[in-house]
């Protein structure tokens, strides 16, 4: 039974008292509150769940995009067999480097470029070990516009482009495979019949996806990597194959990547007489198409979630209403110790607070945890959000109040006399 005084304003002091009498009180009823509380916890912990797989998702699509360059217009080359092929060499001779000089030289907004191409490997080993690792010709300017960063070594540049260089640069997931134990520079790699000497060697690169929105974006941590020229004329390539597989135009910032797509689609279509043997990717449309997937994704979440609150809020008001009934005649003998009406509503919001603040708390662990289980069993990206811890206790605490204010009201409104001749 709580003692009060008849005060005008409620000290911190008061509070502290009121809060600690709300958890005795809830302490008596054991496994009512425990039931109360699972609403809560499963409430909070499906908000924060969401939030943090919502968040993780965005920040792995952000740096999927960044390895293709947000700023970057990509062509690819489709594939088609050699009898599609040959009727279609008849109106164009596929990617090359002339339609990447014509980009440049016609489209005031690019302002670099780089292209590549896939070497048909049959063969890829060095002293310690052999490879089934990927092995691509790229130009000097590749490894910018796909943010690759170096642990040792150089890339490949423009000199080793003009006198046909026979280097190459590895990627982390190669280096290990071919190079055990041991530093790769300077150390030998052969590709078919090309012995090439290891120059550098590449970091890792964020995430472990090779695709994202249905688009290929290179594997580069199993690739090895040559000067363009070097796979050009060094390797032996299908007759009816384009000069090039890909091509990377890097747009002014100032730019509208959509807008500069439609300018490099109609460029495209005249080089290639309508011809459409290539696929023009805009990263910077992926992101955005990403980014409506994931609100979508959080709406519905954020639904579902909600629901879950409601229910636990449901649950607080249905506990505080059977108190209020059980405790009628205590709510009669404080009321004629000269407790008013603004204690007893008090004395019961904090009750209702203080449970919603406890399945909040339980909510925040059950969350964190939960999140962390669905990633690792879904292969998720997963990141935690202070934004989300906050949110949702706070939204926790506005429906625990909430629910708590009906209760509240009704026992600060019986009457006194009749509440004590309730035995």
């Amino acid at each position: 039974m709580s003692t009060f005084k008849r005060t005008t304003k409620v000290s911190f002091a008061q509070y502290i008292i009121l809060i600690k009498d709300a958890l005795k009180e809830l302490s008596a009823q054991k496994l009512r509150t425990f039931l109360t509380l699972l609403g809560m916890i499963f409430g909070v912990g499906a908000v924060i769940a969401m939030l943090n797989i919502g968040e993780g998702a965005e920040r792995e699509a952000l740096k999927l995009i960044d390895s293709m360059g947000v700023n970057n217009i990509i062509i690819n080359e489709q594939e088609f067999s050699d009898d599609e092929l040959v009727e279609i060499r008849e109106e164009s001779l596929g990617l090359s480097m002339g339609d990447v000089a014509a980009a440049v030289s016609t489209l005031p907004f690019v302002s670099d470029f780089s292209a590549s191409k896939i070497i048909k490997r049959y063969d890829v080993y060095s002293d310690y070990a052999k490879s089934d690792a990927r092995v691509l010709g790229v130009s000097a300017r590749y490894y910018t516009h796909a943010n690759l960063k170096l642990i040792s070594g150089r890339y490949t540049n423009g000199e080793d482009e003009q006198r046909l260089a026979q280097v190459a640069v590895l990627g982390a997931d190669a280096a290990k495979e071919l190079f055990p134990d041991t530093d790769p520079i300077a150390q030998f790699v052969k590709v078919n019949q090309v012995w090439l000497q290891v120059v550098g060697v590449l970091q890792a690169p964020p995430g472990n996806k090779d695709e994202f929105q249905g688009v290929k974006i290179g594997g580069d941590r199993y690739t090895i990597f040559t000067p363009l020229n070097t796979a050009l004329k060094k390797f032996a390539h299908n007759s009816l194959a384009s000069e090039i597989d890909s091509m990377k135009l890097r747009i002014a910032p100032t730019a509208n990547p959509v807008v500069a797509a439609k300018a490099v689609t109609q460029l495209m279509e005249m080089r290639h007489a309508g011809v459409k043997d290539y696929d023009i990717i805009i990263p910077a449309e992926l992101l955005a198409q990403q980014k409506q997937t994931q609100q979508i994704f959080n709406i519905v979440m954020a639904c579902v979630a909600g629901i879950s609150l409601l229910v636990g809020g449901i649950g607080i008001m249905n506990i505080m209403l059977a108190n209020v009934m059980e405790r009628t005649t205590e709510i009669g003998l404080l009321r004629a110790v000269g407790a008013t009406q603004q204690d007893i509503r008090l004395q019961f919001l904090a009750e209702s607070f203080t449970i919603s603040v406890l399945g909040g708390l339980c909510g925040v662990i059950f969350g964190l945890a939960l999140s962390e289980i669905i990633g690792f069993y879904s292969d998720w990206a997963v990141s935690w959000s202070p934004t989300a811890i906050g949110l949702s206790l706070s939204i926790c605490m506005i429906v625990g109040v909430g629910f708590g204010v009906f209760p509240a009201i009704k026992a600060s409104k019986l009457n006194p006399i009749d509440a004590l001749h309730s035995d």
